[in-house]
């Protein structure tokens, strides 16, 4: 795969393959076109796309044909179909087959772009390698091939090579697999290490972000939904299980699925079936799952929030990640080699890092784990002015301590403003107290975080921790307008 994501648009409309060329402009993404199924199926082969935007009605070949003939080549891309007026249930009926997602024309850039992106970080999840220090057997010695431009697990503390055997003993089974640890300790890059080297490695790979999607829409995206079945629901969808049947599916924040989904889903895992939202015929479904929690799922089954044969259903095998503070001499490791990796990537000069910085950089307790430390980086990085990383290269807050005062001032003010908020609504009897809070505190960190990145759907995403699919879901759902902040 290319650092890029490419995009392969296969349709004879001189139009949408211009279309896609100006929506998605270099040097950000790389677009190939093809007018019909035998120079796209060669396209295919020769730049292995990461995702496919196919038309249904080709000049040589229909396109639900065709698809059929990607997959045998690469099961881990996803296609998107585009329907005409009429064809949509012939598209839809497809997807049970292996299509992504689908989009009935004429649509408008805001409609496809959305089902593109999340299509990219889907195959940049299944297809990017997750590479470990070791060999790829998780046996051996030496350097990954692929650790200078993928996703890297680094670590030699006790804690991280306990890790690293969890993943060698659990990725050829066929058992589910429970990620704990806390926000930002590289979750998911394991759950696709775990992928990578299990037995369904070329079969499809897909993940939801349980905590980011409303129950109602949560349902849906799981298991699907049949046409009619709530207001909306103007056509029938494929969910997730049934999209993953014979691959593996992550549920990235488990921890905070309702009491309703945990039961729903707990039915799935026990039957190996389910229906769709409004359906009465059982679909049989082979998914395995790998899931991952910042929460204490223990105390949680203690006070009732998480139902404690889910749990023993998701507990076949566990892995804990130790969070950043406490993986000592991981530190410095881990430090060089982010330097070096996204200096490269922004066209800046790195040779070392001085001893006064690291000793800030040490001191810093690392609430955000990993990915605090990736931002903090590209942060350091794009401020500095030479080749050595000296301490006042650094963002604000590392070393000083009267700005450390202050910033824990304000964050004092802020806590005792939101506890008012949250003890007025439950005064008032409210019965959507969590949703609410959490919709407003997303509503100002986004906000300010788009301010801040100039609308930058791609930093404001890396900077937030989330991919820009689930940003751009939130800013829909929060009603937000990036064009104008």
């Amino acid at each position: 795969m290319n650092d890029r994501p490419t995009l392969l648009v296969i349709d004879d409309d001189p139009l949408i393959l211009q279309c896609m060329q100006l929506c998605l402009p270099e040097p950000d993404y790389q677009v190939f076109t093809s007018t019909n199924a035998t120079t796209g199926m060669e396209s295919f082969r020769r730049h292995e796309p990461d995702a496919v935007l196919l038309d249904v009605q080709l000049p040589d070949q229909s396109g639900l044909a065709l698809i059929h003939e990607l997959r045998e080549l690469d099961r881990r891309v996803p296609v998107i179909l585009m329907t005409g007026h009429g064809t949509a249930e012939t598209a839809i009926t497809a997807m049970s087959g292996g299509a992504f997602e689908y989009i009935t024309k004429p649509f408008e850039p805001d409609e496809i772009l959305p089902l593109i992106d999340s299509a990219l970080e889907t195959s940049r999840m299944a297809r990017r390698p997750a590479a470990l220090p070791n060999d790829p057997k998780i046996t051996g010695s030496g350097k990954s091939p692929v650790a200078a431009r993928a996703d890297l697990v680094l670590g030699s503390c006790p804690q991280m090579i306990e890790v690293f055997r969890s993943i060698g003993r659990v990725a050829s089974r066929e058992a589910a697999v429970l990620i704990l640890g806390e926000t930002g300790t590289g979750k998911e890059v394991v759950a696709r290490a775990i992928y990578q080297h299990s037995q369904r490695h070329d079969q499809v790979f897909h993940a939801i972000n349980c905590a980011a999607i409303p129950e109602a829409l949560l349902e849906s995206e799981l298991f699907g939904h049949e046409k009619g079945s709530f207001t909306g629901a103007d056509q029938r969808r494929v969910g997730k299980f049934e999209l993953c049947d014979g691959g593996t599916l992550f549920l990235d924040e488990i921890g905070d699925m309702s009491p309703v989904m945990q039961t729903k889903l707990l039915r799935v895992l026990q039957e190996k079936e389910f229906e769709r939202v409004g359906g009465s015929r059982p679909i049989k479904t082979d998914v395995r799952i790998i899931a991952a929690t910042n929460r204490d799922l223990k105390a949680a089954m203690n006070d009732g929030s998480f139902r404690s044969d889910l749990f023993y259903r998701l507990n076949e095998f566990t892995i804990e990640l130790p969070p950043l503070r406490q993986r000592g001499g991981d530190f410095a490791e881990m430090a060089e080699h982010f330097f070096a990796l996204y200096a490269t990537q922004l066209g800046k000069d790195f040779v070392s890092i001085a001893p006064e910085t690291m000793q800030r950089l040490l001191a810093h307790p690392w609430p955000g784990n990993v990915r605090e430390l990736q931002g903090v980086i590209k942060q350091t990085l794009l401020k500095a002015s030479g080749p050595v990383i000296v301490p006042a290269f650094l963002p604000n807050g590392f070393g000083y301590e009267s700005e450390l005062e202050s910033h824990h001032s304000v964050a004092i003010g802020w806590r005792e403003g939101l506890a008012e908020d949250v003890r007025q609504r439950i005064a008032a009897g409210s019965f959507s107290v969590s949703s609410d809070i959490h919709d407003e505190a997303d509503r100002i960190l986004i906000s300010e975080m788009l301010k801040a990145t100039g609308n930058n759907l791609s930093e404001a995403s890396s900077r937030l921790g989330i991919s820009r699919p689930t940003l751009r879901s939130r800013i829909r759902a929060l009603g937000l307008r990036p064009d104008t902040m």
